[in-house]
């Protein structure tokens, strides 16, 4: 916990940015991990990379990054480019011990990271209004731990906060350049598709046919 950076160590606009996200066990026990990288600021997938392990251990609420973290490194250990961000569908500092998924994955990497996710895991938040763009500040404990954000106007907000070498206000309006159009930021988005269905498959598809079209 004490080894999280809450202040912006990107060094102007990043590059690459990678989502990341993991599915729910199967009925196997195994999880397939996910890790999109697109470009800035044409959001345009670059690298999908995932990795399918039995997580160690069963489900221990404030826990889950020790259970999943193994299987998202090893998807992230794959990837044959540097991504500038990291965007974790999963809490960062908006956490019992301060250190989620984000945390533990921005630590371990030590590359900027911020924690998006879809649900609360502890706090709350004042009104939020309903235009796109508003926000509240997240508290627990009388700690303020991250904001909710609303990525879309009249929809759910998503939870953001600081994982690593990033703070909250760059954080805020990164999550809000990536959501181009739908409540969850693009990295996230299609991480989500790559950890439960076939992006990736899709994806390598289109890059053969595009090489092959490449080489008439």
């Amino acid at each position: 916990m004490g080894r999280v950076e809450p202040r912006n160590g990107l060094a102007g606009r990043p590059r690459l940015i990678a989502g990341l996200d993991i599915s729910g066990a199967s009925d196997e026990g195994y999880a397939l991990a996910a890790v999109v990288v697109l470009s800035y600021p044409r959001l345009e997938i670059v690298e999908i990379q995932t990795a399918r392990a039995r997580p160690p251990f069963p489900y221990v609420p404030g826990l889950l990054s020790f259970r999943e973290i193994s299987v998202l490194f090893a998807a992230l250990d794959r990837l044959t480019v540097q991504p500038d961000l990291l965007v974790v569908d999963g809490h960062g500092q908006a956490h019992p011990r301060r250190f989620g998924l984000a945390s533990h994955l921005g630590v371990l990497f030590d590359i900027p990271t911020i924690g998006c996710a879809k649900s609360l895991l502890v706090g709350s938040h004042g009104l939020l209004r309903e235009a796109r763009g508003s926000t509240a500040v997240l508290k627990h404990k009388g700690e303020a731990i991250g904001k909710a954000v609303r990525t879309r106007s009249g929809v759910k907000p998503v939870y953001v906060s600081v994982g690593h070498k990033i703070d909250v206000r760059s954080a805020v309006r990164w999550v809000l350049a990536f959501a181009t159009g739908y409540r969850l930021p693009e990295p996230t988005r299609l991480a989500d598709q790559a950890a439960s269905g076939d992006l990736a498959t899709r994806f390598a598809a289109a890059s053969r046919r595009e090489g092959i079209a490449g080489r008439r």
